[in-house]
């Protein structure tokens, strides 16, 4: 291992309905490289310790933080008593009897690196290791209450690393509402999902992670439930990435998380969106993937026609092809600064970096090359390799 690269462990989770290396799909079409390259094998031959978590694909960012801690630490997926109840679903999933991190409860640092959605879910994770949750300690029975809302477990992050993450939500699902695509959508979305997860390729294939709402069958039991019911409970529910993607959903989560001053926090941003010749015209001509020209456009539409009138900057109507730039630069209430390589790097903060020309799908690889994929890892694992020297350097200090 080259004396510049990461020792800590890195994390990387997925977005909206993607997958990581556990899934079967993952030996074809990896989701990070898809299909330029494979980032994990790539950085293994290399000897960092580096793996591609699975998460539920459609989940609310919670759910997804509680299935993410489990998979790390090993042992039952907890929901929350409170959380459950509330959300009208199981409080237990899944058990891990094969942690991805053995060492981790004992407090063995590691990265966490999130693209889109999987920047959200990390997030919260943070924060529910940081400060736990006063509603779960308050309704849980103490013997009962998961270490994930107990907090005061910010020492096992070192770093953040969100990538076109949607933090404050995506203008996508405001346009697909207001152009009436939505609700045709949602009833495929839903549809698939439940059929999807109750098929032979479930836990094969891929893995939706939708046992809590009996969508499919929790793995190695038979307890799905009826079909219908489970739908219904899953699609009339604020308790899935639906919800936690649009704008308003996006502001709940935001103004329950908040940043931990010992973590530190870097975002990375696309944008596939130029002014044409007359300079008066967004067009998204940086996008590599036809669908993503598509939903840039969309997005677009809908910022000239529906968005208010303001002294709105060039910068607020550039998207990636699914999340607005200025929603993936950081979180809307809580302190950045632009940052540069070279910059002296602080905890505390969102260091955000330069934005890069692409769409949604080229920092993980998607209809690029793997010298450009590489290049933007190289630099990201740069940034964390600083983060251990600095911590390093902080800890011989207080000895």
């Amino acid at each position: 291992m080259e004396d510049n690269a990461c020792k800590y462990p890195i994390i990387l989770v997925h977005g909206m309905f993607g997958w990581g290396e556990e899934e079967g799909i993952n030996d074809y079409l990896p989701y990070w490289g898809a299909n330029s390259c494979n980032i994990v094998e790539h950085y293994r031959e290399k000897n960092y310790k580096i793996y591609a978590a699975s998460v539920g694909p459609a989940s609310s960012a919670w759910d997804r933080a509680c299935e993410l801690y489990a998979a790390l630490t090993g042992g039952i997926v907890d929901y929350g008593k409170v959380h459950s109840e509330k959300s009208n679903h199981r409080r237990y999933g899944r058990f891990y009897d094969k942690p991805i991190l053995n060492d981790v409860k004992n407090r063995k640092k590691f990265h966490l690196v999130g693209h889109s959605f999987g920047g959200n879910t990390i997030r919260l994770l943070g924060h529910l290791l940081t400060y736990g949750d006063e509603t779960e300690k308050n309704g849980t029975p103490e013997e009962e209450l998961s270490e994930l809302f107990k907090g005061g477990h910010e020492d096992m992050i070192a770093s953040i690393t969100t990538i076109c993450a949607p933090h404050n939500g995506t203008t996508t699902f405001l346009a697909a509402e207001k152009f009436h695509i939505l609700p045709v959508l949602k009833a495929i979305v839903y549809n698939y999902v439940g059929i999807a997860g109750r098929s032979p390729a479930e836990g094969t294939v891929f893995d939706f992670h939708l046992e809590q709402y009996g969508l499919s069958d929790t793995p190695g039991k038979k307890d799905a439930f009826p079909f219908r019911r489970a739908k219904k409970q899953f699609k009339h529910n604020q308790d899935n990435i639906e919800f936690d993607m649009c704008p308003s959903g996006a502001k709940k989560l935001n103004d329950y998380m908040e940043i931990s001053p010992d973590i530190y926090y870097f975002s990375y941003s696309y944008n596939s969106v130029t002014l044409n010749v007359t300079g008066a015209v967004h067009v998204p001509s940086k996008t590599d993937f036809p669908f993503l020209t598509g939903t840039s456009t969309l997005i677009l539409l809908y910022n000239k026609l529906f968005r208010p009138d303001g002294d709105y900057r060039f910068e607020d109507y550039c998207n990636d092809g699914l999340v607005d730039l200025p929603s993936a630069l950081h979180p809307k209430d809580e302190p950045f600064r632009q940052y540069k390589i070279g910059d002296k790097i602080e905890p505390g903060i969102w260091n955000v970096m330069k934005t890069r020309d692409g769409d949604h799908g080229s920092p993980i690889g998607l209809f690029t090359t793997d010298d450009k994929t590489f290049m933007l890892y190289d630099e990201i694992f740069g940034l964390l390799a600083e983060v251990e020297k600095k911590r390093k350097r902080k800890a011989k200090i207080n000895k």
